[in-house]
């Protein structure tokens, strides 16, 4: 059974006391004592009635999502650059320590905040080791526009499909307002209408988890100053 918990025991200087995991529930009903990721969509429909709802085997909701944690390794993907180009997600991992990004879409003001601020500290980011990676659900075509609007230098990948964000453990069926434009941002690939959550992870060579910050509360983002403190603390473990 997967079971939540905060990334502070990964800090080992205690800068933070806040609550990194922010959920009040994940994909698992206690009560049935059933795991739901290992259920089909059905299954998973049928479980414990409205307890944890599905479809397209993702939650209906942000709060149910069920993540990987700190300790564990990311999967195996690769995704699409500004360029088109095809981009090894793990390989390059695997040469640089990173600070991977989920964000919503260039769409998204609170997700444009969030860019710019990890603009601003890329350079100090750089200087401790790591590579700023940022993922969302818009298509190449629409991160170049992004890329120009914010003046990004880091890395902006699509996931117009929410396959790595499925993997990731972050990704719920969006509200009925967002249909019609989910699929014109990612280049008609997001056919199910997902969004991931907003979500913050610190990733060793190896490609394990050393730190998360997921907050299903689309105003709230990790800060530019806070990421880099939890970054300077992790810099022996990278």
């Amino acid at each position: 059974m997967r079971k939540k918990r905060n990334a502070k025991t990964t800090l080992k200087n205690s800068l933070f006391a806040l609550t990194l995991f922010s959920f009040s529930a994940l994909s698992y009903d206690a009560a049935a004592g059933v795991q739901t990721s290992s259920l089909t969509p059905v299954q998973q429909m049928s479980v414990m009635g409205d307890t944890v709802k599905m479809t397209a085997g993702v939650p209906l909701k942000a709060e149910d999502v069920s993540p990987l944690l700190a300790g564990e390794q990311i999967p195996v993907l690769q995704l699409r650059k500004s360029s088109g180009e095809i981009f090894d997600l793990n390989k390059s991992v695997s040469e640089t320590p990173t600070i991977l990004v989920f964000y919503r879409g260039g769409w998204c003001p609170y997700c444009s905040k969030q860019l710019s601020g990890l603009q601003e500290i890329e350079k100090d980011l750089i200087k401790m080791g790591y590579q700023v990676i940022a993922v969302s659900t818009d298509s190449p075509e629409n991160l170049n526009k992004t890329m120009n609007k914010e003046k990004l230098s880091y890395t902006l990948l699509s996931d117009a499909d929410l396959n790595a964000a499925r993997r990731f453990g972050i990704a719920f069926k969006s509200p009925q307002n967002y249909d019609r434009f989910l699929p014109e941002t990612s280049g008609g690939k997001n056919i199910d209408k997902l969004l991931p959550v907003p979500s913050v992870f610190i990733l060793n060579k190896k490609g394990n988890i050393l730190f998360e910050y997921i907050n299903p509360d689309i105003t709230q983002r990790l800060s530019a100053p806070l990421l880099k403190a939890a970054a300077g603390a992790l810099r022996e473990e990278i």
